[in-house]
């Protein structure tokens, strides 16, 4: 593994940092994050195979605001550092809050 300086900024388990010679920034996240992530979009699909529109409804309105979360992380570390943004920006700009999860199979909720 090489091992090189990065520009970075932390927050709970996302990280925006800039690569060499990337012009833009990316965002890390913790491979336990992402299999958390995986695992929202497969109870979406489960729902939907199963036909519980509610449940898939609530299921995406969550990884709606996961993605959200992440992504207003990214865009105010670049506003902060006055970078332009790679991408449109969003309206309305997502925010930081996520909806809690709904129960996941197993959880007896």
């Amino acid at each position: 593994m090489e091992r090189i300086e990065v520009d970075l900024h932390a927050r709970g388990n996302a990280a925006v940092l800039r690569l060499p010679p990337r012009r833009f920034p990316g965002l890390l996240l913790q491979g336990d994050s992402l299999s958390v992530l995986r695992e929202d979009v497969e109870l979406i699909r489960s729902a939907l195979r199963a036909g519980d529109q509610a449940a898939a409804r609530e299921w995406a309105d969550h990884l709606g605001a996961e993605l959200d979360g992440l992504l207003g992380h990214y865009i105010a570390v670049l506003d902060r550092a006055g970078i332009t943004l790679p991408f449109r920006r969003p309206s309305p700009p997502p925010g930081p809050a996520a909806t809690p999860p709904p129960g996941r199979a197993g959880d007896g909720v």
